[in-house]
Order: structure tokens, then C-alpha cells, then sequence
């Protein structure tokens, strides 16, 4: 696998081969990250015990907007630079890169001092009791104290990536997780800091991160790099930035939200068991959804290029290559959760009532999944053409329209497998409506010329 420095290439070199390219390093650092939360939280389970591994659940929706404003700024500037780049205006892209810089510095000092302040009143909202609040606290403080380092570090991977560094960016996450393996079971076991000792393996593999991708930056090698010139806020490219990664954001807000209601009806109808199964189920099933964004990560650069430089096909072509990738993706995770069950589970715990609710929890939840690599790579394709209004929909769709409502009305005729059903049924939902937003897409819009005003 050859290192792209120039960018430009995107618009000659074969689809298949540059999907390649860029899919396989973000595939990796996808799933190396994914094979860490779930290596964590084998330690967090084995080593703290099974309410951590609800406490750990419990702190989901605030991962989740942490990701959400770190999404908003990185994938947005990414999706906003490669297109610069393929309109051939590499200032513009220079000064994105600046402008996500100040931005994710700014974000991450001001939603981690006010979400600190408010932390125990907010865990509680989310549906933490008495027993594993104390788990959910200690996890939290120390990623939040860190979040400026979380925001840096992630936001400005995904501007290498997109400039044509897409091994590097791969590196980078797993210089971060490989730090994140080695010291987590030295924090948790050898020097007992329990829960909290996790959170801080984290963030301390995120600052080595962090230095590794602005040593790239600062490099006078680098095809895009900081120049003092560039150094300070637009509000042009702000609102382009916000504009294209508002539907990622809007997408890990709802997320937030709806893994409350989760906890929630889980706490009413099972209790912190069932939201310890959650927590396992959401880290299985996040390993194949992780892959599948690695694609689409691959994707954006090769479709936001071309789209900028007016070569359609290409954009077309390399839809259909990501869509058929993420199937089957999916579809493997299908079949591997449904015929071995136990084998998952049995990583996080030995304790025997976690154990048959997230067996149970697993075989539900992903009845739908062989679906579910289309629609998220559908979601983002429309994202990476500048199509922010279709993907804030799509993304909206899963959530709001159709899993918010079948935990409503579900869990109270059938209790927990309610909240389980839901789940599948949203998917499946969800793809649908993704199907043929992209067909109508098709038909209308996607005709030569016709994609430029879509």
C-alpha cells in the first residue's frame, strides 16, 4: 500500500484501487479503536466487576457528545478540505486546517468545564442509581478533564487523512490505541485505580496521539501544514464546516438522547443488569459499524474530490463499491452474533445474570444488521457530496422517527425485549427510507451535470 502526498490523484487513479487505499488504513484504526473499547471493557468487567460495566454504560451518551462536537469540527473540515483540494485552491484547504484546530481546542475546554460542573446531575438524568453511579463519576472526570486532548487529536486525524495521508492517519490511531492496551491493564490491575485507572490509560494514549498528528502538521514535508499566515478563525469556512458536519453532530446528539431513554426504560424494566447487557451489546455491535465507517471514512475524500472536480462517475461508482462493502460487513456480524452468542459475551463477564440478558440482547439486536452497512454508508455518502440537509434526515431517521417510538410504545406489553426489538425494527426502517431517498437521488439528480445542483 503506497502513501498518497499528492492529493490530485484522487481524480485519475483507478476507484477500486484508491477505495482500497483509503478504506484499508481507516478500516484498521476503526477497528483497532473498536477491539480497545471492547478490550477495555473486558479489563473494566473482569478486573471492577460487572456494575462497572453498567456504570461504563451509563457514560455512552456522554461519549457520545463528545464525539458528536469532535465529528462536527473533523469530519466537516474533512469533507470541506478535500473538496478545496479537488478544486485545486490548496490555501483554502490550509486555512480549514487552522480553523479546526482553534475550533476543536475551544470545544473541548468548554464543553469539558461545563459538563464537569454539572457531571453527577447529569448521570443521574441518564439513569444511573446508586450503585453505579460511583463507577459512572470516576470514568467521566478524567475523560472530560482531557477532552481538549480528545477534540485535537481526533479532529485533526481526520484533516490528514483527508489531505492525502490516509496511512498516517491509520498509524496515529493505532500509536493511540496500542498505548491505550498496554496501559489500561497497568492502570486497572497492577496499580488498582479501578474504573478511573481506564479513563486515564485513555486520555494519556490520546495526548501521544495528539503529538503525533501536529508533529505531521508542523512538518515542512507535509502537502498541507500550519503556516502562521492562516492562523485564525473564518467565519465563512466555520459555516461551511458546521454546515457539512452538522449531520455526524446531529447523528451522535440523537444517539446521546436516545441511549438516555435506553438506560432508562432498561433501569425501569430490567434494571442495572440489563444496562450492563446494553454496554455489551453496544460494544459488539460498534466493531462492525466501526468497519464500516472506516469505508466511508475512505470514501469521503475519493467522492468529495471528484465531486468538487465534476467527474461524477466516479462518485457514482464509488457509492456502489462502499455500499456493497458495508453489506457485507454487516451481514458477517449477522451471522457470526447469531450462531455464537456466548462467545461474545463470555469476554466481558463471568457473571451469570449479565450473561443471559446480553446473550439474549445480542441475538435480538441484530436481527436487522445485514441492512444496516447500506444505510450508514448511504448516510454518509450524501454527507461527503455536501448534501448536508439528505444525511441530517437519514441520520434523524433511525433515531427519532423509528427507535424512539418503539421504545415508547414496545417495552410496556413486553418488557425488556421490548427495548431489545426496537432496535432491529428501527434498522430496518431505517434502511428503507435511506434506499429510497438514494433512489430518488438516482433518478433526479444524478444524471451528468444534474449531480452539481442536487
Amino acid at each position: 500500500m503506497t502513501q498518497t502526498k499528492n492529493p490530485h490523484v484522487l481524480e485519475t487513479e483507478s476507484i477500486g484501487k484508491l477505495l482500497i487505499q483509503y478504506s484499508i488504513p481507516a478500516i484498521i484504526a476503526m477497528t483497532v479503536t473498536s477491539v480497545y473499547n471492547i478490550v477495555d471493557s473486558i479489563f473494566i468487567g473482569h478486573g471492577v466487576g460487572p456494575l462497572a460495566i453498567s456504570g461504563l454504560a451509563l457514560t455512552f451518551p456522554l461519549m457520545n457528545l463528545i464525539i458528536a462536537f469532535s465529528t462536527l469540527i473533523g469530519v466537516g473540515g474533512a469533507a470541506i478540505s478535500s473538496i478545496y483540494l479537488g478544486q485545486k485552491d490548496d490555501l483554502k484547504a490550509t486555512e480549514v486546517l487552522h480553523n479546526v484546530l482553534i475550533l476543536c481546542i475551544l470545544t473541548g475546554i468548554c464543553f469539558g468545564g461545563i459538563t464537569y460542573y454539572f457531571l453527577d446531575e447529569i448521570l443521574i438524568f441518564f439513569g444511573a442509581s446508586t450503585s453505579t453511579l460511583p463507577y459512572a463519576r470516576d470514568f467521566m472526570q478524567v475523560i472530560l478533564l482531557g477532552s481538549p486532548i480528545s477534540y485535537v487529536m481526533i479532529g485533526l486525524n481526520n484533516i490528514m487523512r483527508a489531505t492525502g495521508y490516509p496511512k498516517k492517519a491509520m498509524l496515529s490511531s493505532m500509536l493511540t490505541v496500542g498505548c491505550n492496551i498496554i496501559l489500561a491493564p497497568i492502570f486497572i490491575f497492577v496499580l488498582n485505580w479501578g474504573i478511573r485507572g481506564a479513563a486515564l490509560a485513555t486520555i494519556c494514549s490520546q495526548f501521544i496521539g495528539m503529538l503525533w498528528v501536529l508533529y505531521h502538521f508542523y512538518s515542512p514535508k507535509t502537502y498541507i501544514r500550519f503556516q502562521r499566515h492562516s492562523m485564525r478563525l473564518k467565519q465563512h469556512i466555520i459555516a461551511n464546516i458546521f454546515a457539512i458536519g452538522m449531520s455526524p453532530f446531529v447523528m451522535n446528539v440523537c444517539a446521546c438522547c436516545i441511549v438516555i431513554f435506553i438506560n432508562n426504560r432498561l433501569l425501569s424494566y430490567g434494571g442495572d443488569m440489563a444496562i450492563g447487557a446494553f454496554g455489551i451489546l453496544n460494544r459488539i455491535q460498534m466493531l462492525f459499524v466501526m468497519i464500516v465507517m472506516g469505508i466511508t471514512m475512505g470514501m469521503q475524500p475519493i467522492t468529495g474530490y471528484n465531486y468538487g472536480a465534476q467527474h461524477f462517475d466516479r462518485v457514482k461508482r464509488t457509492l456502489k463499491l462502499g455500499i456493497t462493502a458495508g453489506c457485507i460487513i454487516t451481514t458477517l456480524g449477522f451471522i457470526i452474533g447469531e450462531l455464537f452468542p456466548g462467545v461474545f459475551v463470555g469476554m466481558f463477564t463471568d457473571n451469570h445474570e449479565l450473561t443471559d440478558e446480553a446473550t439474549l440482547a445480542l441475538r435480538i439486536g441484530i436481527l436487522s444488521f445485514p441492512v444496516v452497512g447500506a444505510q450508514i454508508v448511504i448516510t454518509q455518502f450524501f454527507q461527503s457530496i455536501g448534501k448536508a440537509r439528505i444525511s441530517i434526515f437519514l441520520s434523524l431517521s433511525r433515531q427519532l422517527l423509528f427507535l424512539l417510538p418503539g421504545l415508547a410504545f414496545l417495552p410496556p406489553f413486553y418488557g425488556v425485549e421490548g427495548v431489545w426489538f426496537s432496535m432491529p425494527l428501527s434498522d430496518a426502517l431505517a434502511f428503507a427510507v435511506a434506499a429510497l431517498m438514494l433512489a430518488y437521488h438516482y433518478k433526479k439528480k444524478m444524471s451528468g451535470t444534474d449531480l452539481r445542483t442536487a
